[in-house]
C-alpha cells in the first residue's frame, strides 16, 4: 500500500550536534606505552558509532590533562553542541571533565566502555587493567558535578555492549529533540479558543526555556496565499488527497476543492515563514473568508503533519511543540484529547477532530464530510482513522505555577474495538490500570487537555529529552 511517507517529501531540519571528547591520565602514557594507542582506537570506534546515529559529531580529540581539557572545551563551545559525550577510557581526574561542562554550558553524558565484557585475569598486568578502569572515575565526576550544580548522566558498559549503546542512542535521540526545539520556528496563527485557559501560553517562556522562536501570524497571512492558488494546483492537490485518503461518500466536491485550495496555500505559508510547526484557531462569523479558511485547514494541516511539520488546532502551541519533539524522536505524534472511557473494556478512548498524523493510522485514512465541527464554526472535510494497535505514549508539555514547563508521559497499548465514525482520529488505549484512575492521575500532572499521541513506548526518550532541556519529567 502506498503511504503518506511515499507520497510526501519529508521536512528537513538540522541533525543533532554531538560533541565527543575522550580522555585518560597523562601519567600513564610513559609507564605503559601500549595503553594510549589502544584507548585512542576505542575513541575512534565510539566516534564512528555516534556518527552512525544520524548525528553530526564534533570530535575534540583525546585529552590527557587539565590544559588539554580547556582546549577541548573551547572547541566544543564553538561547535554549539546539543550534547557532549565524555568518554572515560581509563581513570582521569575530575579536573579534566569539569571545565568542559562549565565552559560549554551544554549537557554532558559520561560514558565508560571498557574494551570487553571482562578482563583476562591470568594474563593481564597493570597496563592491560588500566584500559578497564574508566568506571573508577565515574563516582568522582558525579560528586564534582553535584557540587557544581550540574546534572550528571552516565552510561557504563563495554565497547561492543549493545545494551549500553541502546542507552547512548536514547541520549542522542534526546539531543535531536533539544536540537529541534532550540532551532525551531513555530507558527502561532489566529487567537485562543475562547475560555481554554489551560491552552494559553506565554511566548517568552517558550523561547527562554526551549530556545524556540515563535512566529506570530495572522489568518490574513494565509488568506493572501489562498487568493493566489491556481486552479491547476487545486486539481493536483485533490488528486493527491485521493491517493492519501479514502473518500467517504459524505465528502462534497466543492468542500474538497476548498480544502485543497487552503492546503496549497498552507504549503506556501510554511515555506515562506520557514515554519517547523503551527498552532492555529479562528472562530469567524457569518461564513466570512477567515471562518472558511479555518474550517478548511484540516486536510492541509494533516498533510503537513505527515511530512514532519506538525500542526495543532485550537491554538495549542505547547501541543504542537510536543508533536514536533515526538517527530524528532521518530515517533509520529498526533493531536489528541480524551473522548470517553469504556469502563467495560477498561480503555480510555482518545483522539481529536482536526489535524492528524497520517503515519499513526492503522489503515488508509478516511476523509469524511462534516456539516459541523463540534464547538467550532464552519463545515467541510475532516480526517478519520483508528490508530495502529500496539504500544503508544501520551506526551504532553505541562506548565506549573512558577511558569516552568515539564514533559509528561504515559505508556499504554492501543487495543482493537468499537470506535466512533465522526471524522475524528480515534484510539482505545489500555494503560494497565483502571481507566478512571488513569484520567484522575494524568490530570494532576500539569498537562493541559491536549497532547501528542506517539507511536511506541517512548517514556525513556522523553525523560532523557527533559533532562537535556533542564525541565521536569513526570510519568503516569
Amino acid at each position: 500500500m502506498t503511504t503518506a511517507t511515499d507520497l510526501l517529501p519529508p521536512a528537513h531540519r538540522r541533525r543533532p550536534r554531538v560533541g565527543l571528547v575522550a580522555g585518560g591520565l597523562a601519567a600513564y602514557w610513559p609507564q605503559f606505552p601500549a595503553l594510549l594507542p589502544q584507548l585512542q582506537q576505542s575513541a575512534r570506534y565510539v566516534s564512528d558509532r555516534l556518527t552512525a546515529l544520524d548525528a553530526d559529531v564534533v570530535d575534540a580529540g583525546f585529552v590527557s590533562d587539565a590544559n588539554d581539557a580547556t582546549t577541548a572545551a573551547e572547541t566544543l563551545r564553538v561547535g554549539d553542541c546539543d550534547l557532549i559525550v565524555m568518554f572515560l577510557t581509563t581513570y582521569l581526574t575530575s579536573s579534566m571533565v569539569l571545565p568542559i561542562a562549565q565552559r560549554t554550558k551544554t549537557p554532558v553524558l559520561v560514558i565508560n566502555l571498557q574494551p570487553t565484557e571482562s578482563m583476562d585475569h591470568a594474563t593481564f598486568g597493570t597496563g592491560e587493567w588500566l584500559a578497564y578502569c574508566g568506571q573508577c572515575a565515574v563516582p568522582e565526576v558525579a560528586n564534582v558535578f553535584r557540587r557544581a550544580g550540574l546534572e550528571f548522566r552516565s552510561v557504563t558498559g563495554y565497547l561492543h555492549d549493545e545494551g549500553a549503546w541502546a542507552r547512548i542512542t536514547q541520549w542522542v535521540t534526546a539531543a535531536a529533540v533539544r536540537a529541534t526545539l532550540r532551532s525551531a520556528r513555530s507558527g502561532l496563527m489566529g487567537h485562543l479558543y475562547p475560555g481554554m485557559l489551560d491552552v494559553s501560553t506565554d511566548l517568552t517562556l517558550v523561547s527562554t526555556q526551549f530556545g524556540t522562536h515563535v512566529e506570530v501570524l495572522e489568518f490574513d497571512d494565509l488568506r493572501v496565499r489562498v487568493d493566489d492558488v491556481a486552479d491547476s494546483q487545486v486539481v493536483e492537490r485533490v488528486a493527491l488527497a485521493r491517493r492519501l485518503f479514502t473518500l467517504d461518500e459524505t465528502v462534497d466536491a466543492d468542500d474538497l476543492a476548498w480544502a485543497a485550495t487552503v492546503s496549497v496555500a498552507l504549503d506556501r505559508l510554511v515555506d515562506d515563514f520557514e515554519l517547523d510547526s503551527l498552532a492555529y484557531y479562528h472562530r469567524g462569523l457569518g461564513g466570512e473568508m477567515h471562518e472558511r479558511i479555518g474550517a478548511g485547514m484540516i486536510l492541509g494541516a494533516s498533510i503537513q503533519t505527515a511530512r514532519g511539520v506538525p500542526m495543532a488546532g485550537e491554538y495549542e502551541l505547547r501541543t504542537s511543540l510536543a508533536m514536533l519533539a515526538s517527530q524528532a524522536m521518530g515517533a509520529g505524534g498526533s493531536f489528541t484529547e480524551i473522548q470517553a472511557i469504556n469502563f467495560t473494556d477498561n480503555v480510555v478512548e482518545m483522539g481529536h477532530d482536526g489535524p492528524a498524523h497520517l503515519a499513526v493510522s492503522a489503515r488508509k485514512p478516511l476523509l469524511r464530510g462534516l456539516g459541523v465541527f463540534h464547538g467550532k464554526r464552519g463545515f467541510g472535510v475532516s480526517v478519520e482513522f483508528d490508530v495502529t494497535p500496539g504500544p503508544v505514549t501520551t506526551f504532553a508539555i505541562g506548565q506549573d505555577l512558577d511558569g516552568r514547563y515539564s514533559f509528561i508521559a504515559s505508556e499504554g497499548e492501543v487495543v482493537p474495538g468499537p470506535l466512533l465514525a465522526i471524522g475524528n482520529t480515534t484510539s482505545r488505549v489500555d494503560f494497565g490500570m483502571p481507566p478512571g484512575e488513569w484520567v484522575d492521575v494524568w490530570s494532576t500532572t500539569g498537562t493541559g487537555h491536549h497532547w501528542a499521541l506517539s507511536i511506541g513506548h517512548r517514556a525513556a526518550d522523553i525523560r532523557a529529552a527533559a533532562s537535556l532541556l533542564g525541565i521536569d519529567y513526570r510519568e503516569v
